[in-house]
């Protein structure tokens, strides 16, 4: 596992290269590679549009008057990394946790991230969401956790906590105990009334059956149900995108607790 802090450009204005065409073509094609590559890990071939990313971050526009810090897990070619990025505040953390090398050394090099306002802190982690130090119940009690965080990088209450998650991983891929374990992960990790957001495509379980065959199918259907009871019990609410590709749904929930 490599986690390291990302500086900005030094001699960059923020927000100069919001647009990047070429790049963003260049995104594409690295998405589709790697998609064919382990869609297992990846779950699409392209990033998500811009109606999907919308509501990804919505919970980090609503937000209180204080520093926030986000987590976002499965980032991909930085598509939502990206505008996180262009919302958040001084003060504010944002860390992307993304397994695939690939991706990671994409993300290493954005432009984007690299012209962010003065003052928002960003962490890269090259691994699994469950490999974090902060994954481990008690693992920063004894001062030996995740020592590339600065001061005031871990959320409000409690240490390696934060305000919003937002999660890229492709749940349906999984086993439903690792579904389990990531929810369980997320749910640890948020702060009492911090936001987690994540999306599933639709349609999937009739093609998963189809293409996959019943065993899968089964799988599929089985990880579904366990998002569904996890929404009914923490769920806030969700968003049909119908411009995305394929078409999306993304929800928002809630971790139980007053937000401070």
């Amino acid at each position: 596992m490599t986690t390291e802090q990302l500086r900005p450009a030094p001699d960059s204005p923020p927000q100069q290269q919001s647009s990047r065409p070429s790049r963003y073509g260049g995104d594409r094609l690295l998405f589709l590679a790697e998609a064919l590559r382990t869609f297992h890990d990846t779950g699409a071939l392209a990033p998500s549009g811009p109606d999907l990313v919308n509501a990804l971050v919505a919970p980090a526009t609503s937000r209180p008057n204080r520093p926030i810090s986000v987590l976002e897990v499965g980032a991909g070619t930085g598509v939502v990394t990206r505008r996180l990025a262009r919302v958040l505040r001084p003060g504010d953390r944002l860390h992307v946790v993304e397994a695939n090398p690939r991706f990671a050394d994409r993300l290493r090099e954005d432009p984007v991230l690299a012209a962010r306002h003065p003052g928002v802190g960003l962490r890269l982690s090259a691994c699994r969401v469950e490999d974090l130090p902060e994954a481990t119940e008690g693992a920063d009690q004894d001062g030996q956790g995740d020592r590339g965080s600065q001061a005031g990088w871990h959320g409000q209450d409690g240490a390696g906590r934060y305000d919003v998650i937002v999660s890229g991983l492709p749940f349906t891929n999984f086993e439903p105990a690792l579904v389990r374990d990531i929810l369980d992960l997320y749910l640890r990790l948020l702060t009492p009334g911090g936001e987690l957001t994540y999306f599933g495509y639709l349609g999937t379980t009739t093609a998963r059956t189809l293409a996959s065959g019943p065993r899968r199918g089964a799988r599929h259907r089985a990880v579904v149900r366990l998002l569904r009871r996890f929404e009914a019990m923490y769920g806030l609410g969700e968003r049909t995108v119908w411009r995305n590709l394929p078409p999306a749904r993304a929800y928002l929930l809630r971790s139980p607790g007053p937000y401070a």
